[in-house]
C-alpha cells in the first residue's frame, strides 16, 4: 500500500472517529448531561473489579492522560458520580470508584449509546460489520 493510500485510510478513519464521538456526545449530553469522554469513565469503572481503578488505569483505559482525567473527574466527583478510594495498599495511589449515581446514570446511557450505535453502523449489514470490527481490532494490536 503506497503512503498517500495509507494516509487518505487513517485521514478517513479519523473522520469517521470524529463523526461518531460528535453524535454520540451530542445524544449523551442532551439525554444524560454527561460527554461521551465522561461515559467512556464511567462505563470502565463499571466493568472494574470492585468497581474501582486507579486514575492512571482508568485515564489509560480511555486514550486520555493522567492530568485530564484528574481534571475531568473533579467535577464528575462534585455532582456525585464518582468518588475516592483510599488504596490500603499505596495512600500516594489515588483510586476512583463509581457511585450509586454514577452507575444509574452509566447503565442509562449505555442505551442510548447502544441505540446511536445501532442507527450509525445501519447501513453495514451482519457480514460488513463482523469485517469492520475484525479490521479496527487488527489496528489496536
Amino acid at each position: 500500500m503506497s503512503n498517500q493510500n495509507s494516509a487518505t485510510i487513517i485521514q478517513d478513519l479519523w473522520s469517521v472517529s470524529a463523526h461518531i464521538s460528535k453524535t454520540l456526545d451530542n445524544s449523551l449530553s442532551s439525554i444524560h448531561g454527561i460527554s461521551l469522554t465522561e461515559y467512556m469513565v464511567l462505563d470502565r469503572l463499571l466493568s472494574a473489579p470492585n468497581q474501582v481503578m486507579r486514575r492512571i488505569d482508568l485515564a489509560e483505559s480511555v486514550g486520555r492522560t493522567a492530568s485530564s482525567i484528574t481534571k475531568m473527574l473533579a467535577p464528575m466527583q462534585k455532582v456525585g458520580l464518582v468518588g475516592k478510594e483510599a488504596n490500603a495498599r499505596d495512600a500516594r495511589v489515588s483510586l476512583v470508584k463509581i457511585t450509586e449515581a454514577g452507575t444509574t446514570i452509566a447503565k442509562d446511557a449505555q442505551l442510548t449509546v447502544e441505540q446511536r450505535s445501532e442507527q450509525l453502523l445501519s447501513r453495514f449489514d451482519q457480514h460488513q460489520a463482523i469485517f469492520l470490527a475484525a479490521a479496527l481490532k487488527t489496528l489496536l494490536e
